[in-house]
């Protein structure tokens, strides 16, 4: 495909996606939260962000920074305000989405650029956001789970602190070594995501003269020092090991890293509670985990 049909295949998704009949798969809203959109400006663009926020929850809130995925390639925010808007209601939390920017345009390190410069914004201005600048987590799925990583992994020394990160099955190695896996020769034929997609993905986002470990959090030195970790794998997902083996590194480097293998779901099962029961039981162990490390201090 040429970067004009992916792109072309990527809006007309989108819309599909975005629209209330996908709702059906996708999932509804939660009704105690609203969601607005909002932009921010950064140095050089403008990203749009999509913001849920409890309805009747006052003062300032824990901070959730959610990115979608798509292989950095597709996807947009909207895909997940099932989970996020439940999580605003329920935790309770501020939860903002990211448009983050995507290849073919906008190839890596960009929008691992877009997650972290937004975390840093957000947490320098909690008044107009309504967050309490020290309780905040990031969480994402697939691609989405590597800017997450990446976000924590940067902020371990440029901050600002973490109290926590999700990461739902997430990729963590866009090296040469991203299919070398045996979930991947496992599940290669799984639709929800094939393994000429996932090579698609990595040849559009990931540019001749970068360096892919330094966008691939299994790639680095040291773990250690990060803020404690869920990380949510299905059972199906050619991505499984990728999880897995985040999860052994985070906890040789002495990170506090707990795993769950939902064993029926696939890839994405998180935006498609409409056609994965694992979705539910994954969604409260997500919000048990954020609340326990968000509002530790709350009495």
């Amino acid at each position: 495909m040429t970067d004009d049909q992916v792109i072309a295949a990527r809006d007309k998704a989108n819309r599909a996606g975005s629209s209330r009949a996908a709702r059906v798969v996708t999932g509804l809203p939660d009704r105690r939260a609203r969601i607005e959109e909002a932009a921010i400006d950064l140095p050089g663009r403008r990203l749009m962000l999509r913001v849920h926020r409890p309805k009747k929850a006052a003062g300032r809130l824990p901070l959730i920074l959610s990115f979608h995925g798509g292989g950095f390639i597709a996807g947009t925010a909207a895909q997940n305000d099932w989970l996020n808007s439940h999580l605003a209601a329920r935790c309770p939390a501020v939860v903002v989405s990211v448009e983050y920017r995507l290849a073919p345009q906008h190839p890596l390190p960009r929008p691992i650029e877009d997650g972290y410069d937004t975390l840093v914004r957000l947490v320098a201005d909690p008044a107009r956001w309504g967050i309490d600048p020290g309780a905040v987590a990031v969480m994402g799925e697939s691609a989405g789970g590597t800017i997450a990583a990446l976000a924590a992994l940067r902020a371990r020394t440029d901050g600002p602190p973490l109290r926590a990160q999700v990461l739902n099955y997430p990729s963590t190695d866009w090296t040469e070594s991203m299919t070398a896996y045996p979930s991947i020769t496992a599940n290669a034929d799984n639709p929800t995501l094939p393994l000429s997609r996932l090579r698609a993905s990595r040849n559009l986002c990931v540019p001749p003269t970068l360096d892919p470990r330094s966008v691939s959090p299994i790639a680095f030195d040291s773990l250690a020092g990060l803020p404690p970790a869920l990380v949510v794998t299905a059972g199906l997902d050619p991505l499984a090991d990728h999880g897995h083996r985040y999860v052994e590194r985070l906890r040789e480097d002495g990170t506090d890293a707990r795993l769950t293998c939902y064993p029926r779901a696939t890839h994405t099962f998180l935006s498609t509670p409409g056609l994965v029961p694992a979705a539910r039981p994954a969604r409260r162990e997500i919000l048990a985990f954020l609340r326990g490390h968000l509002l530790a201090d709350q009495p």
